[in-house]
């Protein structure tokens, strides 16, 4: 006989099964046309007089290597919902529907499925649509046991309900909120300062964790997608900034306009110890350290200073313990 596709290392079954895996994980309401050549999203419902969308894709970086070598696939489809949504609701758009790409080497179903609960349970808890998306096998591009993932958010609003950064002014205050630790930065210099350098390993459980340094670093990404929509819609804000890769000082100054700068306080952070942890093992400087990680806070609000404390009030009234990080200043 000839070669076939699957002498070639790709199984177009393994494909298919995979597909009708993804759609009994999901209840009707929650997926879009899954296995079929374009996602649709009937708009029409929402009830929107000037729609806009906003979309956003993003990966988990070396995250994943964590997972792989933790062999624990089951949250990190929550960090890849996150990592797009939380980029979404920063311009005030809702989050609507998610699409994700797999490429692997080989198509593992359990492990692949795991990836999948993971992201089934960030769409729900983002209050988006699974709408699609593709898997591919591509033996030579990975070696065996490698993944990667991307995904793609899109979201809609009102053209009139956007944040407008424009609107940021010197004397505007920093209300920032809680991440869940490490979430999906800064994740290449933290394995280089546990395992390299501070001879720690993944089964390693340092008495100021309380856990596994594996499950620390796969604790997944906060989704702020129903605090920061209840926010905005009883709170005058100015700029919400996602605290990804850059730290605070670099994901708020892109909101800025001309002539405007960041004071931010850090002596009121309270970074979670495995902050603390990779600092000491490391031995990184302050500034890497505020450069690189979130430091214990995921996502910040600017508003306007005389709408500080009612946005700190609703924030607690939703749970959370909001930080006055500091305010807008004039650039020097």
């Amino acid at each position: 006989m000839g070669l076939t596709y699957k002498d070639s290392g790709v199984d177009i079954r393994s494909g298919e099964m995979f597909v009708d895996l993804i759609r009994r994980k999901l209840k009707k309401e929650e997926a879009g046309n899954i296995g079929g050549f374009g996602g649709t999203y009937d708009l029409g419902p929402l009830n929107i007089s000037h729609p806009v969308l906003v979309a956003s894709t993003d990966g988990v970086g070396t995250k994943l290597a964590v997972a792989r070598e933790a062999g624990r696939y089951g949250t990190i489809g929550i960090d890849l919902v996150a990592m797009c949504v939380n980029d979404v609701v920063c311009t005030g758009a809702k989050p609507i529907f998610f699409l994700d790409y797999i490429a692997t080497s080989r198509l593992d179903l359990d492990e692949a499925g795991s990836v999948m609960d993971g992201i089934v349970e960030g769409c729900r808890m983002a209050g988006c649509v699974l709408l699609g998306g593709e898997t591919a096998e591509m033996p030579g591009i990975y070696k065996d046991g490698d993944y990667e993932l991307a995904g793609f958010a899109c979201g809609i609003s009102e053209k009139n309900r956007l944040i407008d950064t424009g609107s940021i002014i010197a004397g505007d205050v920093l209300v920032g909120i809680r991440s869940s630790g490490i979430h999906s930065n800064g994740m290449s210099l933290a394995r280089k300062a546990l395992f390299e350098k501070g001879g720690y390993d993944l089964q390693s459980s340092p008495a100021v964790l309380g856990r596994s340094i594996a499950r620390e670093l796969l604790e997944p990404t906060r989704i702020y997608v129903d605090v920061t929509l209840e926010t905005i819609e009883q709170v005058a804000v100015h700029g919400v900034a996602h605290i990804t890769g850059g730290g605070l000082y670099d994901n708020l100054k892109r909101l800025l306009p001309d002539g405007l700068d960041i004071n931010i306080r850090w002596d009121v952070l309270s970074p979670q110890p495995v902050f603390g942890l990779i600092q000491a093992a490391g031995e990184i400087d302050d500034e890497e350290m505020r450069n690189t990680f979130n430091l214990g806070v995921g996502l910040v609000f600017i508003v306007p200073e005389k709408a500080a404390p009612q946005a700190l009030q609703t924030l607690k009234t939703l749970g959370e313990a909001p930080l006055m990080l500091g305010n807008v200043v004039p650039r020097r």
